[in-house]
């Protein structure tokens, strides 16, 4: 396979201090502590989108334009798979996993008391479970052919969005594929990723729910743009909720 100029992460090695963070960040398994130093392990499992450098503690990763062999997905898939059984399951933070539905439909409905003064569950108040068929959620994380999303009504959220909004799993976890992000804080590529991600999988319909502050805004347009540059054409919806948790009418959403 011919070498090509691309986009590929960059380690400073008197910046990197070996503490490993960057390691679980990708998911395609193209970096490893070597000699206490953070490494690529080989060209080819590096897709260059910089999902692992807002790990780095100490800044020694940066996304270059060099010659490299282009981005092997399914030789990095499998490098993830040898990976993962040599080490006896692998990184537990990061495993794609699938959970099964839990008995007596939505956790939300369950019967609880509340100490009116403390807001507080009673002693006999039943345990609660959430609705989360999956893991792991962050957009970064979860790579484009996760099984999960075949097939999935998917969620893209804003971090801050399940944080606001009291019933978000009610509303919107439940059954569904769940992605969460933030276009302010992560440079990761979402435009890419997501262009990946909708031209791998076979997502029935996407929603995005974001916040109503303007540094949010960047996720739908991401997600869009993925969408439109995959060239697929998937029901889209999106969902504004405001700082206290209500969803905004179309009317206030369209004033801002």
């Amino acid at each position: 396979m011919a070498a090509i100029i691309r986009k590929i992460i960059e380690i400073d090695e008197e910046l990197c201090n070996g503490c490993g963070q960057c390691v679980p960040a990708c998911a395609e398994g193209a970096l490893s502590i070597v000699n206490g130093k953070a490494r690529v392990v080989r060209d080819m499992f590096c897709d260059g989108l910089g999902a692992c450098l807002g790990e780095c503690p100490t800044g020694a990763l940066r996304i270059i334009e060099r010659e490299a062999d282009p981005f092997d997905e399914e030789a990095a898939m499998a490098h993830v798979e040898r990976t993962r059984v040599a080490a006896g399951g692998g990184c537990p933070g990061t495993a794609l996993r699938t959970f099964a539905p839990h008995g007596g439909g939505c956790p939300g409905s369950a019967m609880a008391t509340f100490d009116a003064a403390s807001g507080a569950a009673s002693a006999d108040a039943p345990s609660r479970v959430g609705d989360l068929m999956h893991w792991p959620v962050q957009i970064r994380l979860i790579p484009p052919h996760a099984p999960f999303l075949n097939g999935a009504d998917l969620i893209v959220a804003a971090d801050c969005a399940p944080v606001a909004m009291p019933d978000f799993h009610a509303r919107f976890v439940g059954g569904n594929a769940v992605m969460i992000g933030c276009p302010k804080f992560d440079d990761a590529g979402y435009v890419e990723r997501f262009r990946q991600l909708f031209s791998t999988a076979d997502v029935r319909s996407v929603t995005v729910v974001r916040m109503e502050v303007p540094c949010c805004q960047g996720l739908p347009v991401a997600v869009r743009e993925g969408l439109r540059q995959s060239g697929r054409d998937v029901p889209y919806r999106e969902v504004v909720v405001g700082r206290r948790g209500d969803i905004l009418p179309v009317s206030q959403r369209e004033s801002q």
